[in-house]
């Protein structure tokens, strides 16, 4: 029997329904795949790339508070977060400058030609 992604400290219903559209169907799944991987999942399905949700998956598996990432630990976390964009978007670039800063804030452009 497997258990909801929700059963997880910090990680409710919206997380939940982001996984199963990427193919991670419980907790079971996610412990074993990790965050990092979870993540690149949600953004290939089409999730919009935030990372306060990247980091708060790493402190949810480590069972830990949301906000319990800091200092060195988040600009690492950041590094990853900026690099799985990058590999997912198919730039191969980090975000710099205005892209990060909207990115940071949640901000991001709507995909395709504007009618």
């Amino acid at each position: 029997m497997s258990t909801p992604v929700s059963s997880i400290r910090n990680l409710g219903p919206a997380v939940e329904s982001a996984l199963a559209r990427a193919g991670v169907p419980d907790a079971e799944t996610l412990r074993e795949i990790g965050a990092h991987e979870a993540y690149g999942r949600m953004l290939k399905a089409g999730t919009k790339p935030h990372f306060i949700g990247y980091y708060v998956m790493h402190m949810a598996l480590q069972g830990r508070p949301w906000n319990d990432c800091r200092g060195k630990e988040k600009e690492e976390l950041r590094a990853r977060f900026d690099a799985l964009c990058a590999e997912v978007s198919g730039s191969g670039r980090p975000l710099s400058g205005i892209e990060k800063v909207l990115d940071e804030i949640g901000v991001r452009p709507k995909a395709g030609p504007r009618v």
